[in-house]
């Protein structure tokens, strides 16, 4: 793929992309573009999941349910480790 071709596609917008990939699939036989659907569906399902987790994430930051956890003692130290595992 050229230069021209590359910086052509990183323009595309989202129909020019999503007009490409039909095109891309009508080219190809029934069983293929079947592959193709299932593995767009897993994306969705996928971002879907990302979307629901990052949401729960921020709504736990934003709340103070766990605000009283800043105020209590340290129950254990480093020290208190028995093996200490380091990545």
């Amino acid at each position: 793929m050229d230069l021209v071709c590359i910086l052509k596609h990183l323009n595309m917008t989202r129909q020019e992309i999503i007009e490409r990939a039909v095109q891309a699939i009508k080219q190809l036989p029934n069983e293929k573009a079947e592959e193709i659907s299932d593995f767009a569906d897993f994306i969705a399902k996928k971002y879907e999941e990302q979307l629901i987790t990052e949401s729960i994430q921020q709504l736990v930051i934003e709340s103070n349910s766990y605000s009283f956890l800043k105020d209590e003692e340290d129950l254990y130290s480093i020290g208190d480790l028995k093996e200490l595992y380091h990545d």
